[in-house]
């Protein structure tokens, strides 16, 4: 299981918990607004955590700490992430794993094991427009489909949401996007934000009014929709 960040302590990233969040290196999608960018495209295994540095600390945090938070890169791209979730499971933490949705039998067979509480699935745009966001020619949106499938059967915990760029995301994206999520229970809107760190520059939020307009249509399908960042 390859580590390259470990963020001590949140409350903002796992709904409910007080948690930790470990970063996992490399992702198969070259969204070009990814604000983990140098996970993703410059890899440098001199960072590496070890996972038994993480493990220690959690052991420490028991009572204080309430959940870990894995997240990426694309963390089921680790191979070893099955054995190092059951490790954080042992020591009585609840997980929470943010994913692309790209892997569904990883997916399916970690929340069918029991080893992950809940899930943040990114929806990266409507079908029509998901190979130019996520920066990938041909890509099979089968294995993105059966993932949203999966959690929409409410085997676990979950959320989706979608970042919003200017240069990728319209009124009638999300409209598309809400129609084929049609029946969860939580959606979220974030706003993009130039994190300093990304694949393609010159990118830009949407305007706020225009991101409620867009929270306002989603739930015409979805009641709970929410935004975040503002």
């Amino acid at each position: 299981m390859y580590i390259n960040g470990f963020q001590k302590l949140t409350i903002l990233d796992y709904p409910g918990k007080v948690a930790c969040i470990v970063f996992t290196p490399g992702c198969n999608f070259r969204c070009p607004f990814c604000h983990n960018a140098s996970l993703v495209t410059h890899i440098d295994k001199d960072t590496y955590i070890n996972e038994e540095e993480v493990l220690s600390y959690l052991k420490k945090r028991k009572g204080i700490i309430d959940g870990v938070v894995i997240t990426g890169g694309e963390p089921l791209l680790q191979e070893g992430i099955e054995e190092f979730i059951r490790k954080i499971k042992d020591l009585g933490y609840s997980v929470k794993l943010d994913t692309n949705g790209s892997f569904p039998e990883k997916l399916i067979s970690l929340v069918e094991d029991g080893l992950v509480d809940y899930v943040a699935m990114d929806i990266k745009n409507s079908k029509a427009k998901y190979m130019t966001t996520i920066g990938i020619d041909n890509f099979e949106m089968a294995s993105i489909e059966k993932s949203v499938d999966f959690l929409l059967q409410n085997n676990v915990d979950y959320e989706f949401r979608t970042t919003i760029v200017k240069h990728f995301h319209t009124l009638q994206d999300i409209q598309d996007i809400v129609v084929w999520i049609k029946g969860a229970h939580k959606y979220f809107l974030q706003n993009f934000v130039d994190s300093g760190d990304l694949i393609m520059d010159g990118l830009e939020p949407i305007s706020v009014d225009l991101l409620k307009e867009m929270k306002e249509k989603a739930t015409e399908t979805i009641p709970c929709v929410e935004i975040r960042g503002i």
